[in-house]
Formats: structure tokens, C-alpha cells, sequence
């Protein structure tokens, strides 16, 4: 079966042309490519330790012989020690070439882990905000979640986007834009692989923010009449060393070896905070840079991609470069540590040199720096929406409607992304037209909390460009609260019931922005007695729908769906999912049906697992 592109989005933009294949044969095939290849290095690289010893046993061979016999000119000897260090070049070269293969190859498989719906990456636990008004209840981060389905970036800021752009919705402008740079991405394999292995995994990357600080905070060393000075006085210790060595006396040197160590006293604290601000940085300034380098020489089409590319050229230099330049400096500052330049730090003011490089790259650069790793964190954030796009080519781009109020919810066979396809159960839903409200009653299990996290989960991916799980979305742009796994707090002080109220006021509050609000509220006020939880949830609704909120509510609670009796001009429609009894066991379908549900198999769950009622 060949994979299919996505259902063209609301914007009109050209459809990229898809391998022809299925995703998870398109990265298998390619997964074993890069293994054979590994292989084959590996062997290239075993030939190579071997003429790499060969080398070292003829020139020392050829050494013994000449001791014993002269035979022949030293200078022969120089053959095998060019050999030797050729080989080990190429052998270098060999040696990054298959670990980048291996690296790839595990980049494919950790594809097909996401296709096959199995957790292979970042669970973005860094980024959850307490009391997030739907993040916990839609699984955005931890193990299995929304954010390690999706993310594939390689730098703290390309997650950080990635989660920025997940818990709040973006303008639909600009999601219609991103749509289309996924629309170009999303084919892009090669670029995607080259992203996956360029450079080093960082160890314990920093959050993203210290360089930009860095590069914006005031200026250490401020006075260039001490660089000119710094500088003179190297000099003078170099030209004093050769005099000494021609014969010269001390004294001269170490006039300037005192002179040297006055300008270094007065501007050691400077230094070492200026040093040590990059020095533990040169990893993340060496990813950096080459990630950039890649990106730098992919051409790009779509408004959105060439508006972040014109960011990444914003100065004399390539930003890659110009990190690259920064990521030398971080190694002279990290090589001062090195015992033979302790030796030569103060007579040649090696420190102060480096500060003092690392202060002029900062007055060219600095302004830039923000800039670059914004445009890295959107792309890389774009990249990772991307390859979720290819791997799910039934997916569709949601069409965003005109605002209006009430808003409008259309789904047409909507499912849960984080459901293998094969056992995800698809439902229509329609909201806003003419019924604002849909109440849904049905028994334990039988799939109502799964229906609310399906259409979250999918409105947090349309608003932040991504497709959806769905035949087809049609939605205005609404702000989305939930209230779904709501839990008591011991920590806090907080009982269930406390914490749902808490949340509820959380999604009442965003009605009071001006923008349409979808509403996903599970079991209502479920944690208090039967008669006030009947008054609160009608209270409830009521404010919500006069509030032109669009939304939908769950209850096993018979009783709450006289809501929708009770409530006027038909803004609420009931419907149920429905369970049966087979060969002693509940069977559910998952399917939403209309109407009031007509059964509960709540005595049926408490015998299925042994408790006598």
C-alpha cells in the first residue's frame, strides 16, 4: 500500500511529492542502507589499523638496519612517518564516517518506533508546567506522551520551541504558514538524517537562554587601550625570551614578566568570568554551529522557511561560522587550564588574549546571537513537525474557519494520535452548530475520556501547525481548557475535589479573553454528593455556554443528562457509547452514538473481577 500525503490544508500550497513507499518501509530500507555501510567502514577501518602498524614496524625495521649497517641515506626513514600520518588521517575520516552511519541507522530506527507507536525520545519533562490548564490531562509530556511522539530536535532550543508551541496556540497566519513549510519538509528525508548526525549528542545540554545572555550583557573588558596594551606586552616578553637566548642577560624578561603580571592581577576577575562563561559552552557552540552550517545550504521555498533562512543571515559572517569562531574560543579557554600554558599565561597574557578576542566577537556578534538561535529552535521545532507529517501521511492539515462566536468544531472520524491505528477507534463530532454543548454519558470504560483527549490532543496539534488525526478538521481558532485527570494533592493540601473546582475557574477564566474557548470537561464535579453535583454542573454549563464556550462533558451519572433538557434553544445534545455483556465479559465498541445512554455496567465490571454483589 503506497502512503498517501496528507489532506491539503486550509491555505493553497502545492502537495511535496512523497516517496513511493510506506514510511516504515522508507525507513527500514534506509535503516539497513546505513548498517551495511557501518559494516563496510568498519572493515575499511581494520585494513587501515593494519597498514597504520605496518607502517610503524618497517620504519622501525628500516631504523635498526641503518643503526647497524648505514646503508642508505636517514632521510628514507621519513617515508614511513608520512605514510603513518596519511593513513591516520584517512583513518579519521573513516572512522566519523561510520559512526555516522550508526548514527543514522538508529535515527530510522527510532522512526519507526515512533510509527509503531513505541517511545523513543525526548519525554520533555523539563518543560511541564504545573497546573497547566490541559497539558497533564492530554499526556503532553512524560513517558509516551504528545512531546516524545514528536520531538526530534537535537538542541535545547528546538525543544523548547517545540513545547512552546504546543502549550499555547499560535495566530492562524502563522499556522497556516507553518502548515505549508511542513508541506515542503516533510519529504525531506536527507536533510532530517543530516540534522539527526551532525555533531555530538550534548551530555547536559544548558538551558538555551545562557547564551543570549551572555551575548547581551554589558561588555567586561571595556577599555581597548588594555587589549593594545596586552598585546604589546607579549610581544616585548617574546622579543625578551630571544634576546636572552642570543645571549642576551634576565633583566629584560623580567621586567616584563612583572609588567605582565600587573595587567594580569587587574583583570583577572574579568577574565576568568568572561572565560569561564564559554568555556563550558564549546559543545554546545560546536553542534550548534554545524547544525546551522546544514541548514544554512538547504534551499527553501515556503514564506515561512525563507523568512527563518534571511534571520540566519543577518551579519557579515554565516552565523555557523561566527559560532564556530566563538567554539574556538571556548577551546583556548578551556586549553588555559593545560600545565604548559599556565606556564606561558602570564608572560604572554594567553587569558587575557582570549578574553579579549572573546569581548571583540561579543561586540560583533552579540546582537545577532538571539536572532540565530530563535530561527535554529523554530526550524529544528518545524523539522520535528515535519517528520511526524511523513510518518502519518493519512494524517490531515486542519482547515481553520473565519472567527465567530460561537465557534465551530468539525470532525469528521477524529482518533487519539498516541493509539496504534490499528486499535484506534475513529468518531465524527461536531460542535458550535447548531449545539454548543455535547454531553456524552456511558459506562466505566467504555471510551469517554478517550474521546475528550482525542479532540485535545488534535486541537493542540492543528493550533500549533501540525496535522491531525482525523479524515478532516474544520475548526475556528479557539483557546482550549480542560479537565480531565484532575488529582488531589497531599503536597498541597488539596483534596480532588478542590483541585477540579481550582481547574474549572482555570477554564472559565479564558472565556474572559475574547477568544472562543473548547471545553473538554470529564466526569463533572464527580469528587461532591449527587445533589449538589447536579446544581454545580448545570451552573456550570450555563455559564460556559452564555459565555459562547463550545465544548464537551462526560458523566456515568444518569441524572446530569437532564442538562440537556433543561437547557434552552437546543445548544445541548446528548450522546453514549455503549457496552454489552459477552461470554461473562464486557465488550465495548468505542463508537458515539446519539442520545442518552440506557445502561450502566458498573455491577457487571465489580463481578468481572471477583467482587461479590
Amino acid at each position: 500500500m503506497k502512503a498517501r500525503p496528507p489532506a491539503k490544508p486550509s491555505s493553497d500550497f502545492a502537495i511535496s511529492e512523497m516517496p513511493d513507499t510506506t514510511p516504515s518501509a522508507e525507513y527500514s530500507k534506509r535503516a539497513d542502507s546505513r548498517d551495511a555501510e557501518s559494516k563496510r567502514l568498519d572493515r575499511r577501518s581494520v585494513w587501515l589499523g593494519n597498514l597504520k602498524l605496518a607502517a610503524v614496524i618497517v620504519f622501525f625495521v628500516a631504523g635498526a638496519f641503518y643503526v647497524k649497517q648505514h646503508a642508505f641515506s636517514p632521510y628514507w626513514l621519513l617515508i614511513p612517518v608520512l605514510v603513518f600520518f596519511a593513513l591516520a588521517v584517512v583513518h579519521d575520516r573513516v572512522i566519523d564516517a561510520r559512526q555516522a552511519a550508526k548514527k543514522a541507522a538508529e535515527f530510522y530506527r527510532r522512526g519507526i518506533a515512533r510509527i509503531e507507536d513505541r517511545g523513543a525520545g525526548d519525554t520533555g519533562e523539563q518543560f511541564r508546567v504545573a497546573d497547566h490548564v490541559y497539558a497533564d490531562d492530554l499526556d503532553l509530556f512524560g513517558k509516551g506522551g504528545v512531546f516524545e511522539l514528536l520531538c526530534c530536535a537535537r538542541t535545547p532550543m528546538g525543544r523548547q520551541t517545540l513545547a512552546r508551541w504546543l502549550l499555547a496556540p499560535a495566530p492562524v497566519d502563522e499556522i497556516r504558514q507553518r502548515q505549508q513549510a511542513i508541506d515542503e519538509l516533510r519529504s525531506r528525508l536527507d536533510l532530517r538524517e543530516d540534522l539527526a548526525i551532525t555533531g555530538d549528542d550534548l551530555r547536559s545540554p544548558r538551558q538555551p537562554d545562557w547564551l543570549v545572555e551572555w551575548a547581551e550583557s554589558p561588555a567586561a573588558l571595556k577599555n581597548p587601550a588594555l587589549s593594545v596594551l596586552s598585546t604589546l606586552v607579549a610581544l616585548a616578553a617574546i622579543a625578551a625570551l630571544v634576546y636572552r637566548g642570543l645571549g642576551g642577560d634576565w633583566i629584560p624578561l623580567l621586567v616584563i614578566i612583572g609588567a605582565a603580571s600587573l595587567v594580569a592581577s587587574r583583570l583577572r576577575d574579568r577574565v576568568r568570568s568572561l572565560l569561564d562563561a564559554i568555556s563550558a559552552a564549546a559543545d554546545e557552540l560546536a553542534l550548534v554551529s554545524a547544525l546551522l552550517a546544514r541548514i544554512e545550504r538547504e534551499p527553501f521555498t515556503a514564506a515561512w522557511l525563507r523568512a527563518r533562512a534571511a534571520g540566519l543571515g543577518s551579519s557579515a559572517s554565516t552565523p555557523s561560522r561566527s559560532l564556530a569562531r566563538l567554539r574556538y574560543l571556548a577551546d583556548l579557554a578551556n586549553a588555559s587550564h593545560n600545565l604548559f600554558v599556565k606556564l606561558i599565561d602570564v608572560p604572554l597574557l594567553y587569558s587575557v588574549q582570549v578574553a579579549f578576542a572573546a569581548e571583540s566577537w561579543r561586540r560583533r556578534h552579540g546582537h545577532s546571537v538571539r536572532q540565530w538561535l530563535d530561527a535554529l529552535g523554530d526550524l529544528e521545532a518545524l523539522v520535528s513537525l515535519s517528520a511526524y507529517a511523513f510518518e502519518h501521511p493519512d494524517d490531515a492539515f486542519p482547515e481553520f474557519l473565519p472567527e465567530r462566536v460561537p465557534a465551530i468544531f468539525d470532525a469528521q472520524r477524529i482518533g487519539h494520535p498516541l493509539l496504534p491505528a490499528a486499535h484506534c477507534i475513529r468518531n465524527s463530532v461536531r460542535l458550535g452548530d447548531p449545539a454548543q454543548l455535547l454531553l456524552v454519558s456511558g459506562s466505566n470504560m467504555s471510551g469517554k475520556s478517550t474521546l475528550l483527549r482525542a479532540i485535545g490532543v488534535n486541537v493542540m496539534l492543528a493550533q500549533a501547525g501540525a496535522p491531525v488525526r482525523a479524515a478532516r478538521l474544520a475548526m475556528s481558532p479557539v483557546r482550549l481548557g480542560t479537565s480531565i485527570r484532575v488529582t488531589d494533592s497531599l503536597q498541597a493540601g488539596r483534596s480532588g475535589f478542590y483541585a477540579e473546582i481550582v481547574r474549572l475557574r482555570q477554564v472559565m477564566l479564558l472565556t474572559d479573553g475574547g477568544q472562543p474557548v473548547l471545553f473538554l470537561l470529564d466526569e463533572l464535579l464527580h469528587g461532591t454528593n449527587s445533589y449538589d453535583r447536579k446544581i454545580g454542573a448545570e451552573g456550570i454549563v450555563r455559564a460556559l455556554l452564555e459565555r459562547a464556550a463550545i465544548g464537551i462533558v462526560t458523566t456515568h451519572d444518569l441524572a446530569l443528562t437532564a442538562i440537556g433538557a433543561t437547557a434552552v434553544d437546543g445548544r445541548v445534545r446528548n450522546a453514549h457509547f455503549e457496552d454489552h455483556v459477552e461470554d461473562g465479559a464486557m465488550r465495548f465498541d468505542y463508537l458515539l452514538r446519539d442520545g442518552v445512554v440506557t445502561k450502566s455496567n458498573a455491577l457487571e465490571l465489580m463481578r468481572s473481577v471477583g467482587l461479590d454483589v
